[in-house]
């Protein structure tokens, strides 16, 4: 499973406070779920970190499956939340924003260009639809025509890494 979250401080804190629910204790348990996150820390929120969680979990639970709403379904929960579509979030129409003023070498975005495009599907998830309006809007720019590194591949560059 590709996974963008990290096992960080914060993410080890959820697991903590949902075994704590579990158990009633207030510590994590020797071999527990946040121990074995533990292990993990610093790295992708992967298949085998999530595996390792759950057989925390069992530790603590003696149940084959993980709990409703447990350490080992809030670590699923995380990894499959950032392997989510993109959107045209501020960042990314800012980056669009920045790829068009290099075309124009102005500080205002052109009227009905790239930009605008952008945000006309502001908070959308990066698709077909709003990348072929981002390219119509890139046309307006001087050259008629999408530039590497542009607007354009500004976006779809952001999609493509959200992918890898």
């Amino acid at each position: 499973m590709a996974s963008n979250t990290t096992l960080h401080s914060d993410t080890i804190s959820e697991v903590t406070a949902r075994e704590k629910d579990l158990t009633g204790l207030d510590q994590p348990r020797k071999g527990g779920p946040t121990a074995q996150a533990q292990k993990h820390a610093g790295e992708p929120l992967s298949g085998d970190a999530i595996s390792a969680i759950n057989r925390g979990e069992k530790n603590v639970t003696f149940e084959d499956a993980p709990v409703q709403g447990g350490p080992t379904a809030f670590a699923q929960s995380a990894a499959s939340s950032s392997n989510r579509t993109p959107k045209l979030d501020s960042s990314t129409i800012s980056s669009v924003t920045d790829a068009e003023k290099r075309l124009t070498g102005d500080d205002d975005p052109v009227r009905g260009g790239p930009t605008a495009q952008a945000q006309k599907h502001a908070g959308e998830p990066i698709n077909r639809q709003n990348i072929h309006d981002i390219t119509e809007g890139e046309k307006r720019v001087p050259g008629d025509a999408p530039v590497k590194g542009g607007p354009t591949a500004t976006a779809q560059s952001e999609l493509t890494r959200s992918r890898n």
